[in-house]
Protein backbone atom coordinates (compact mmCIF):
# COMPACT_ATOMS: atom_id res chain seq x y z
CA UNK A 1 0.00 0.00 0.00
CA UNK A 2 1.51 3.46 -0.89
CA UNK A 3 2.22 6.18 2.02
CA UNK A 4 3.29 8.84 0.14
CA UNK A 5 1.32 8.88 -3.10
CA UNK A 6 3.50 11.96 -3.92
CA UNK A 7 6.57 9.90 -4.63
CA UNK A 8 5.25 6.34 -4.65
CA UNK A 9 6.55 4.96 -1.82
CA UNK A 10 4.96 2.44 -0.24
CA UNK A 11 5.16 0.68 3.66
CA UNK A 12 7.22 -2.10 2.47
CA UNK A 13 9.84 0.95 1.10
CA UNK A 14 9.43 3.04 4.84
CA UNK A 15 9.93 -0.47 6.20
CA UNK A 16 13.09 -0.84 4.68
CA UNK A 17 14.69 2.33 4.90
CA UNK A 18 13.87 1.92 8.80
CA UNK A 19 15.44 -1.33 8.92
CA UNK A 20 18.86 0.10 7.78
CA UNK A 21 18.72 2.30 10.76
CA UNK A 22 16.16 5.37 9.78
CA UNK A 23 14.25 6.10 12.93
CA UNK A 24 12.50 9.64 12.25
CA UNK A 25 9.99 11.05 9.58
CA UNK A 26 12.85 13.13 8.37
CA UNK A 27 15.06 10.41 8.56
CA UNK A 28 12.72 8.87 5.80
CA UNK A 29 12.30 11.77 3.88
CA UNK A 30 16.06 11.99 3.70
CA UNK A 31 16.57 8.48 2.66
CA UNK A 32 13.59 8.42 -0.33
CA UNK A 33 11.56 12.14 0.00
CA UNK A 34 8.43 10.33 1.45
CA UNK A 35 6.68 13.30 3.51
CA UNK A 36 8.53 16.16 1.79
CA UNK A 37 6.08 17.26 -0.62
CA UNK A 38 2.33 18.01 0.81
CA UNK A 39 3.30 15.89 4.67
CA UNK A 40 0.21 14.54 3.99
CA UNK A 41 2.10 11.00 5.18
CA UNK A 42 3.88 12.22 7.68
CA UNK A 43 1.36 11.13 10.30
CA UNK A 44 1.36 7.31 8.77
CA UNK A 45 5.19 7.03 8.31
CA UNK A 46 5.06 7.83 12.30
CA UNK A 47 2.72 5.33 12.65
CA UNK A 48 4.79 3.04 10.59
CA UNK A 49 7.71 3.59 12.40
CA UNK A 50 6.12 3.07 15.92
CA UNK A 51 8.49 3.95 19.31
CA UNK A 52 10.85 0.57 18.93
CA UNK A 53 14.12 0.22 19.25
CA UNK A 54 16.19 2.08 16.77
CA UNK A 55 19.08 0.15 15.29
CA UNK A 56 20.73 3.63 14.44
CA UNK A 57 20.61 4.65 18.28
CA UNK A 58 21.74 1.96 19.26
CA UNK A 59 24.90 2.09 16.83
CA UNK A 60 25.39 5.38 17.85
CA UNK A 61 25.33 5.24 22.06
CA UNK A 62 28.49 2.46 20.88
CA UNK A 63 29.83 5.33 18.99
CA UNK A 64 30.00 3.45 15.58
CA UNK A 65 29.31 4.47 12.20
CA UNK A 66 25.58 5.33 11.50
CA UNK A 67 23.83 2.73 9.66
CA UNK A 68 22.66 5.20 6.88
CA UNK A 69 26.14 5.90 5.39
CA UNK A 70 26.76 8.98 7.44
CA UNK A 71 29.14 9.20 10.53
CA UNK A 72 28.31 10.23 13.83
CA UNK A 73 29.69 12.78 15.18
CA UNK A 74 28.68 12.73 19.16
CA UNK A 75 29.09 16.32 20.61
CA UNK A 76 28.40 16.96 24.14
CA UNK A 77 25.15 19.36 24.15
CA UNK A 78 27.08 22.58 26.07
CA UNK A 79 30.06 21.84 22.92
CA UNK A 80 26.87 22.17 20.91
CA UNK A 81 25.53 25.61 22.83
CA UNK A 82 29.20 27.06 22.59
CA UNK A 83 29.08 26.83 19.13
CA UNK A 84 25.76 28.27 18.57
CA UNK A 85 27.21 31.07 21.18
CA UNK A 86 30.08 31.59 19.10
CA UNK A 87 28.32 31.49 15.48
Amino acid sequence: MYVCSCFGITEQQVREHADKGACTPRQIASACKAGTDCGSCVRRIQALLGRGACPRRELTDRGESDVLGADVALIPASAAADDRAAA
